[in-house]
C-alpha cells in the first residue's frame, strides 16, 4: 500500500449548482476557457459533474467547490467539500 505522498491529489473543481432536486445530489457546471490551438480564439465550455452532498446544503446558484471520490452511484464520482458562496 503506497502512503498518501505517492498517492498524488485529488482533484478540485469549483462551479455553480444547476440542481437540487435530488436526494443528497447536486449537479455542478464547472467552466473551462481554453486557447483555440490554430486561431487563438478564447472557447469557453462547461462540464456538468454530479457531485454527493451528505447535508443537502446546496441550493441552485451557490458556489461550489467539489472533489474527486470514489463512486458513490453509477454517475456521482464526486462530493461537495464546501459552499464557498451563496446565492443571492
Amino acid at each position: 500500500m503506497a502512503d498518501k505522498e505517492t498517492r498524488g491529489q485529488r482533484k478540485v473543481r469549483v462551479g455553480v449548482v444547476t440542481s437540487d432536486t435530488r436526494d443528497k445530489t447536486v449537479t455542478v457546471e464547472v467552466p473551462n476557457a481554453s486557447r483555440h490551438a490554430r486561431y487563438d480564439k478564447i472557447v469557453r465550455t462547461s462540464t456538468k459533474f454530479h457531485a454527493h452532498d451528505e447535508e443537502n446544503d446546496a441550493r441552485v446558484g451557490d458556489t461550489v467547490r467539489i472533489m474527486e471520490t470514489r463512486p458513490y452511484s453509477k454517475q456521482k464520482r464526486w462530493r461537495v467539500v464546501e459552499v464557498v458562496e451563496r446565492a443571492r
